[in-house]
């Protein structure tokens, strides 16, 4: 796979049930970045517990773009596309 293609698209499960989705080459590295509190504002309320779905196989723009599809979903589908993603990873809690 081209190094272009190296973006994924990533579901994190928070301490108050949200779910917060975002994009990173990395994502255990924004993982623990998250669950550190650093990075995204969103974290300083909430902690990051587990990645609950990874989509790989992205460029920058279409990881941008399934980004705000995502984002666009309620939290049913979400919960839908958690459960049934095929790039389904479970990441450990990092505490």
């Amino acid at each position: 796979m081209s190094n272009e293609f190296n973006w994924s698209v990533y579901i994190i499960s928070c301490s108050d049930s949200s779910l917060y989705t975002g994009i990173a080459k990395d994502v255990s590295r924004r993982f623990r970045a998250h669950a550190e509190g650093k990075g995204a504002k969103y974290f300083r309320g909430r902690k990051a517990l587990t990645v609950a779905f990874v989509e790989n196989g992205h460029d920058r723009v279409s990881a941008s773009k399934r980004e705000q599809a995502i984002k666009s979903m309620t939290r049913r589908q979400k919960l839908r596309l958690i459960a049934v993603g095929d790039n389904n990873l479970r990441y450990p809690c990092v505490n």
